[in-house]
């Protein structure tokens, strides 16, 4: 006899199954690569959608329980950044949704959220703009009614090496002397002909692009200052990548460029310098990565904040950033 459609029937539950000879509490437990859409609010209003990942977790405390309930994670996903802003208020009572509906089982709570996220730039000249994107990873954690936010995000910028650029100015100057015979009265003209030819300009410095990849973790009380945050070390750094580009905005990058030498170095150094003075932030991380064009492998520099028990007392300075 088959059962009505419409009758509510009894399905078995395995995971309150208890497995004694398996008992013992776990750290974390949840769900990773869940995809939903989130979205940003900008200073002018307006919100940005994306596409993200996300991986939730929560500890599991008691020993003899089989599992949690990963459906009521995912549901509390999908209903709160398909549905709002992301905000850390809105990250805070995601993690408390997830406690509340693992009462018994859980004390500590945990979301990470990769996105990108894209943002209109202007040419540096011209009256040309297009879009840039920028990988975020947010991570909230609430633990013992402790509620934390990280933003992790990555910049790409030029870098045109001090050593070479030096270098190079020797070489012109050797091949100024071999042109033009010490003595004999300078050819205006022809001076500036020279300056403009490859003949003269014998050599130069060798440039790449770059990469700075940044965690910070962030006061409460604010909202979240992704774009903010993301400004405040492309201007310390001088030469972000850039997107529509005319020759008068290729030359005044090469200018950038010329007046912006720097090594792995300078450029750690140079966002360090930015991220301490924003009050926004308690702790951060930076990787310098130049991916040298003279050699296959790269030049790194690491800098922290410094805080005591922070990220400078034992992160991987050459572990992955995101994902």
């Amino acid at each position: 006899m088959r059962t009505p459609e419409n009758t509510v029937r009894s399905l078995p539950d395995i995971a309150t199954e208890a497995q004694p000879h398996l008992a013992g509490t776990l750290d974390w437990v949840g769900m990773g690569e869940i995809q939903v859409p989130v979205s940003i609010g900008n200073a002018d209003g307006r919100t940005v959608q994306s596409g993200a990942r996300v991986t939730a977790f929560v500890n599991l405390t008691q020993p003899d329980a089989r599992g949690i309930h990963m459906s009521r994670l995912y549901l509390h996903v999908d209903k709160s950044l398909s549905n709002e802003p992301l905000t850390p208020c809105s990250l805070r009572r995601l993690l408390k949704d997830f406690l509340d509906s693992h009462a018994e089982l859980s004390d500590r709570a945990l979301v990470r959220i990769a996105f990108d996220h894209l943002v209109r730039r202007p040419a540096l000249v011209s009256d040309n703009s297009g879009w840039k994107s920028y990988p975020i990873v947010l991570t909230a954690l609430m633990e013992r009614g402790q509620f934390s936010l990280e933003l992790a995000y990555e910049v790409i910028y030029s870098s045109t090496c001090p050593c070479s650029a030096a270098l190079a100015r020797q070489l012109i100057q050797e091949r100024f002397g071999e042109d033009f015979a010490r003595g004999r009265a300078l050819d205006y003209d022809q001076v500036v002909a020279w300056l403009g030819s490859e003949q003269g300009i014998c050599a130069t410095p060798h440039s790449q692009r770059s990469s700075a990849e940044i965690r910070v973790k962030l006061v409460q009380g604010f909202e979240l200052p992704i774009i903010e945050l993301i400004d405040r070390v492309e201007s310390a750094l001088r030469t972000p990548v850039q997107t529509a580009v005319k020759r008068v905005d290729e030359q005044a990058f090469a200018r950038l460029n010329g007046e912006n030498l720097m090594f792995c170095e300078d450029a750690a150094r140079r966002a360090q310098h930015a991220l301490a003075a924003d009050e926004r932030i308690v702790d951060f991380w930076v990787r310098a990565s130049h991916y040298e064009s003279l050699h296959p492998h790269n030049a790194v520099a690491v800098a922290t904040k410094g805080v005591a028990g922070g990220y400078s007392g034992g992160m991987d300075p050459f572990a992955p950033l995101r994902r």
